[in-house]
């Protein structure tokens, strides 16, 4: 009876659980129950209690397909052209040059990387792509470095202090203008579609700090270091010159300059990458080849975690649990008397950290239910520009290099996803009165 007890206590806490994978057996368990709730509620009319375990089923199919067909093979393209590029760079030696530019800093985040590793020039190629917002370059780079970061690590089964400082710095990282987020206001016919901006850099910018101060606590690294606070200062005075510059722009010039900055930006890495490989005298054509086989084999071996990941959020989505959170969140603020306005904005910022699709579909509801100038319709866009999505982060990444025990790199993107919520929030009202 004791071992019996026992068992069922490490059951019901997930003991053994590492906390990805405790989330993960939450998720369905969490959907069941909502759905039990919703199948038993009086109120809600038989036909549509017949739909509700039929939703979430074909929901789980619909996510397992979405997967495989819409995220893993089409990454796969994108995949093998940036490993190739990046093989390039590094044989004309443009990756070892961003390493020894940003070594000094980089030193003292990732202290169990060599100086000079390409793995540093690859995480700023990742850090670099994210802040221009091409969602499309970052993850190849990111992939790499990740895989370089594995080299390193001497558990291959255990996250590496300088896996989870990267994993969370590219979560939570900043994305200097919102584009689609804009293009996406625009269309709904947003008065001034870009007055998300601003805000949406703020959460940001306050997400990255949190996380970076989180892992740096649980690391020992000294923030108050002269070369941290030094480069910390930098980049904090280059987002509020790029705040400056970019609030003073009519909406049509915000829009047109950020795409052309991008991507000239891009498109000169790899112009730099293949000219620089021409001056070196490397066989660029070989190096591109040999570089891009591991694109495709990265993208087949993360086909597993996504559909994992996926399935399981689809599931909570499609129960309804996130409503009913909102709703109990809703009634909690009304009892304490708190403005309730923020309330309706709240299904993009529990969906973002999950899924940036399933978050999207939310902020687009939101402003068609309330409008795009409305506090709920900016908020919901601030919520979506904030950060990214954690869960969807560490299945990509660690299930590329095969990574089970992911430590405390969950609640670290967490934490700064909480912090860039109520940053939002505090952000909006202040941006935003209503």
């Amino acid at each position: 009876m004791e071992n019996f007890s026992k068992k069922f206590i490490d059951f019901i806490s997930l003991k053994k659980q590492s906390p990805l994978s405790a989330m993960w057996v939450l998720f369905f368990v969490a959907a069941f129950i909502t759905a039990i709730i919703k199948w038993l509620n009086p109120d809600i009319p038989q036909e549509q209690k017949t739909e509700i375990f039929k939703v979430i089923v074909d929901g789980m199919f619909d996510s397992a397909e979405t997967a495989v067909m819409k995220i893993a093979l089409p990454l796969a393209g994108v995949m093998t052209f940036f490993m190739g590029l990046l093989a390039v760079g590094e044989k004309a030696g443009a990756i070892g040059f961003l390493s020894r530019l940003i070594g000094p800093f980089f030193s003292r985040l990732f202290p169990e990387v060599p100086p000079n590793h390409p793995a540093s020039g690859q995480m700023i190629m990742n850090f670099s792509a994210n802040m221009l917002g091409l969602d499309n370059a970052a993850t190849p780079f990111g992939l790499k470095a990740m895989q370089s970061l594995q080299e390193l690590n001497p558990q291959k089964d255990v996250a590496s202090n300088a896996q989870i400082m990267f994993l969370v710095l590219h979560s939570a990282g900043p994305v200097l203008i919102p584009l689609s987020i804009m293009a996406q206001r625009s269309i709904y016919k947003a008065t001034d579609p870009s007055d998300i901006f601003i805000p949406c850099l703020i959460a940001t910018y306050f997400a990255t700090l949190t996380g970076l101060i989180f892992v740096a606590i649980k690391q020992k690294i000294n923030l108050f270091d002269r070369v941290i606070l030094s480069w910390l200062g930098g980049i904090t005075a280059f987002i509020g010159l790029v705040l400056w510059y970019f609030s003073n722009l009519p909406q049509e010039e915000v829009t047109a300059q950020s795409k052309i900055i991008s991507n000239v930006i891009l498109y000169g890495f790899v112009l730099a990458f293949i000219l620089g490989a021409v001056w070196k005298k490397v066989d660029i054509f070989d190096a591109f080849i040999e570089g891009a086989k591991g694109g495709f084999e990265t993208s087949v071996k993360i086909i597993p975690y996504l559909v994992a990941m996926l399935v399981a959020i689809s599931c909570l989505r499609n129960a309804g649990t996130l409503d009913m959170i909102v709703g109990v969140i809703r009634s909690g603020v009304e009892f304490m008397g708190f403005n309730t306005a923020f309330v309706d904005a709240l299904p993009t910022a529990l969906m973002h950290p999950l899924s940036g699709g399933g978050s999207r579909a939310m902020m687009i509801s939101t402003m068609q239910a309330s409008g795009p100038d409305s506090f709920a319709g900016r908020l919901s866009c601030v919520f979506q520009g904030s950060s990214d999505t954690i869960f969807y982060v560490l299945a990509l990444y660690f299930g590329s290099v095969g990574i089970k025990q992911t430590r405390y790199t969950l609640w670290a993107g967490l934490m700064a996803d909480l912090v860039s919520i109520i940053t939002a929030i505090l952000v909006s009202y202040v941006f935003f009165p209503h």
